[in-house]
């Protein structure tokens, strides 16, 4: 796992085709804003996790 510290504004690159970028809410929160290709699936870390352990019960 690579970790990076990133200030609101600044963001990541991966493969060329996915762009993360840190943007500030009003109340101060952290968030992040994604932009991928369409075909590309992208799901909050919660969904995943119950989504692999149905998987895993069939």
């Amino acid at each position: 796992m690579l970790v990076l510290g990133r200030k609101p504004g600044e963001y990541i690159v991966i493969d060329d085709k996915i762009k993360i970028k840190v943007v500030k809410s009003e109340s101060g929160q952290l968030r992040l804003a994604i932009d991928a290709p369409r075909e590309m699936k992208i799901m909050r870390g919660e969904v995943w996790e119950k989504e692999q352990k149905s998987k895993e019960v069939i």
